[in-house]
């Protein structure tokens, strides 16, 4: 009996194979975890699960994208002209220049 595929293409369902499946359905579970993770309590896994994939792509995008401007305003406030940090690179706490200047107090001689 011949078992190949009825179909002219050769291949599986809509192009669906066992070697891609695994990485789609990751992909698939990724982005449902992602929009309910991130929509910070507005989706439930079974909304996103059954929503229509060209909704579920264009929730996911909007999401992104507003994560993505966040985190750009977050680095331009970062790096802006009248910002001082209080932590270096490494960990260490810079003090205020004013604390730095400052006299230092006489030791008094009551305990």
């Amino acid at each position: 009996m011949d078992r190949r595929p009825l179909s002219q293409l050769l291949l599986a369902f809509f192009g669906l194979t066992s070697e891609t499946a695994p990485q789609i359905r990751f992909n698939l579970f990724t982005q449902i975890h992602e929009i309910v993770f991130h929509g910070n309590g507005g989706y439930s896994w079974e909304t996103i699960y059954n929503m229509p994939i060209w909704l579920r792509k264009f929730t996911f995008n909007k999401i992104q994208d507003h994560y993505t401007k966040q985190k750009e305003e977050i680095e331009k406030s970062k790096t802006g002209s009248n910002t001082t940090n209080v932590m270096d690179s490494s960990g260490n706490i810079n003090s205020p220049q004013f604390l730095k200047t400052m006299p230092k107090k006489p030791k008094s001689n009551f305990k």
